[in-house]
């Protein structure tokens, strides 16, 4: 199966794994090293280490030096294509319920007319 190159598709992919979006919530509260965001999982050492090159080839991560310590910390920007995406369609179901909620409004008042 090929995989997808653009950021976008890459970012949604990133995204779509539980752990990955719990990594990242955890990095939002600060940087952390590798040892610290495995912690909460029941997993091994490597399986965390492929969630975050993961994350990092989507641009959500960095990993820093600092000695013996690489901390990880969260980079945004990809999120905000996504969240751009999200809002889209929003505006899209907010139309689409202001259009209903008039139609409704409409046939409800034709309905009392009628009937007074």
């Amino acid at each position: 199966m090929q995989q997808s190159t653009d950021p976008l598709s890459v970012t949604l992919s990133a995204l779509a794994d539980p752990t990955r979006r719990a990594i990242l919530a955890r990095l939002a509260s600060g940087e952390a090293s590798v040892k610290e965001l495995a912690e909460p999982f029941a997993m091994s050492g490597p399986a965390i280490s492929k969630h975050l090159k993961v994350l990092e080839r989507a641009g959500l991560i960095t990993r820093g030096r600092n000695a013996q310590w690489r901390p990880c910390r969260l980079e945004a920007g990809p999120l905000r294509d996504v969240a751009d995406l999200v809002e889209r369609y929003r505006r899209f179901w907010d139309e689409s319920f202001d259009r209903l909620d008039a139609y409704l409004a409409d046939v409800q008042r034709k309905q009392k007319e009628s009937e007074g």
